[in-house]
């Protein structure tokens, strides 16, 4: 991929050697993540974020790597208070946004939402999460998690637990790492299974993966626990949610008994899947990840911005 002026839609335009380009220049930017130092790489360029669902991490990452890489930021916070309540479209608003703005990142509610916005906009635009879609730089924040934790990806065993069905973070995760050498185990409930069209993706792949209920299994067998909630916003009727909200919790004791040098992670807000008694074990990874994605959208912001760090 040729990153300067790119649009960041999808973890399918990724190849692996792509991939380990973003890890590469996300470990150079760690030094500005971990604020040991600042940069003015970014000056005179101004970001615009676009969020109309709620985030904290991902909004205040991008923003926060923008302003410490020496760069600018304006936001839209919410569709009321921009002119998509008044009906205007995304194209329109990508062309609208691309005259103020250097960047732009966007989180929408509807998948797809990032590609329409990109076709009217002549800026690069990151997709920071398009409902039950993808979010793709969560999974290069997931990978390079993986990656500074333990060493390397290939060889691994991960499974992933929760949603699978809505969970956007765990779409793109699977197809960033079916560049890899792994083993993937999905569990969830009936309702909530990985999609169809994932499945059959890594299939086409050779990509090993297996599906169960059973978290016990999976937690023996894993080098990566990753555990998503259950997000009630993507439920119609609430009896549905509430049939299925609690059907994994981690608990200490489980890792304990079952695999300690368990590596946890969660792409966070958790809810009660994880029980807080797990976040001061050493593979408690989940809290790293943040700092992670700091360096990652650092990385990101210069890579389609033309700078090297």
């Amino acid at each position: 991929m040729e990153f300067k002026g790119a649009d960041i839609l999808s973890a399918k335009q990724f190849n692996r050697g792509d991939v380990e380009t973003v890890l590469k220049t996300a470990a150079r930017a760690l030094q500005y993540a971990s604020k040991k130092k600042w940069s003015d790489i970014l000056k005179n360029k101004l970001l615009a974020s676009l969020f109309f669902e709620p985030s904290t991490r991902t909004r205040l990452s991008f923003e926060t790597a923008m302003i410490r890489l020496g760069g600018s930021v304006v936001n839209s916070v919410g569709t009321q208070t921009s002119s998509l309540s008044k009906g205007e479209t995304l194209l329109d608003t990508g062309r609208v946004i691309e005259k103020y703005a250097d960047v732009i990142v966007m989180r929408y509610s509807q998948e797809n939402s990032a590609e329409e916005l990109a076709r009217g906009a002549a800026v690069p635009v990151i997709n920071a999460g398009d409902g039950s879609n993808e979010h793709p730089t969560q999974a290069l924040t997931d990978l390079f998690t993986i990656q500074q934790e333990l060493g390397s990806i290939d060889g691994l065993k991960v499974a992933m637990v929760g949603d699978l069905k809505y969970g956007r973070t765990v779409h793109s995760l699977s197809y960033m790492l079916s560049h890899f050498d792994v083993e993937m185990t999905f569990v969830s409930p009936e309702t909530l299974k990985m999609p169809e069209h994932i499945c059959r993706s890594l299939k086409e792949k050779n990509v090993k993966f297996k599906e169960t209920f059973d978290m016990g299994e999976a937690l023996r067998e894993a080098n990566v626990l990753y555990m998503t909630r259950i997000q009630k916003e993507r439920f119609e009727k609430e009896k549905e949610y509430e049939k299925v909200k609690n059907s994994y919790i981690l608990t200490r004791e489980m890792i304990e008994q079952k695999n300690p040098k368990l590596l946890i992670m969660h792409p966070l807000p958790r809810i009660a899947e994880i029980a807080q008694d797990v976040d001061d074990l050493q593979g408690a990874a989940y809290f790293r990840q943040v700092a992670n994605g700091l360096a990652v959208r650092m990385a990101l912001l210069t890579m389609v911005l033309g700078k090297t760090l």
